[in-house]
């Protein structure tokens, strides 16, 4: 589904790299995890997915169309195949939490009905069953900035999800979330990501989340691959390389 080949990127005015020769085969079906310190290039990893950041080398296909070299236009049609979820949610406070799903449709219509605010009674119908899907029927006329953080989250894993996409990424999705929350929101994308057969691929700091729910985890270090395989073998071993410290035994021991 998602093919990367060789892709590196370094910034304007560093000398070292951000990411450094990652080839990956992503596919349909994979619940992939990212795991990393601060600056291992996870973030980088998922903009250069997305469009958002362009490699300094390197190629990304989704299903045959190229991502790293595609015009405007082609990326935009590209994009909409991609649900994306924002650590900081990206949501506009001041709208509903229907208003704020519907955006998820605007790399579908012309830009005149996104501008005017026109939706069909049909787009409109969708939009409703996604927020009910998160369980946010009884607020769907509310405003966003009267959310918690974790009903924020659900209106970004909506807007997402109204995209129909075929890949579900998310950025750091849980990082600003109690441990709870974070709980159940991972299980939301679960169910959803195997109901619909996604590609998920989400960058996560908390190796508990990362080994209960993914059916793959991915070790960035230094910008390079460092581990890919499946999380029963991401061992003590692995996660002292990883984020070059000790171990908790809670990560290892029984309780995962």
């Amino acid at each position: 589904m998602i093919e990367i080949n060789n892709l590196s990127v370094l910034y304007e005015g560093n000398t070292v790299e951000s990411l450094s020769d990652v080839n990956l085969s992503l596919q349909k079906g994979d619940f992939i995890c990212v795991l990393g310190k601060s600056g291992a290039g996870k973030s980088t990893f998922i903009r250069c997915i997305n469009g958002l950041q362009k490699p300094t080398s390197g190629e990304i296909h989704l299903n045959g169309k190229t991502i790293t070299n595609a015009g405007e236009n082609q990326l935009r049609k590209i994009r909409r195949e991609m649900g994306m979820i924002f650590q900081h949610f990206n949501l506009i406070p001041r709208l509903s939490v229907l208003q704020n799903v519907l955006t998820g449709t605007f790399g579908y219509r012309p830009s005149f009905k996104n501008l005017v605010g026109w939706f069909s009674a049909e787009e409109m119908a969708f939009a409703k069953s996604v927020i009910a899907e998160v369980g946010l029927s009884e607020m769907m006329d509310r405003r966003v900035e009267q959310l918690s953080g974790g009903q924020k989250q659900r209106v970004g894993i909506a807007r997402a999800m109204v995209q129909k996409p075929c890949v579900l990424l998310g950025d750091e999705p849980v990082a600003s979330l109690d441990p709870g929350t974070s709980n159940r929101i991972f299980t939301l994308l679960k169910e959803m990501h195997e109901r619909l057969g996604l590609l998920t691929i989400i960058n996560v700091h908390d190796i508990d989340l990362a080994k209960r729910y993914a059916t793959r985890i991915i070790a960035l270090k230094d910008g390079k691959v460092i581990y890919d395989g499946l999380p029963k073998d991401f061992t003590e071993a692995e996660y002292q390389e990883t984020y070059e410290s000790q171990s908790q035994e809670y990560y290892f021991g029984s309780e995962i």
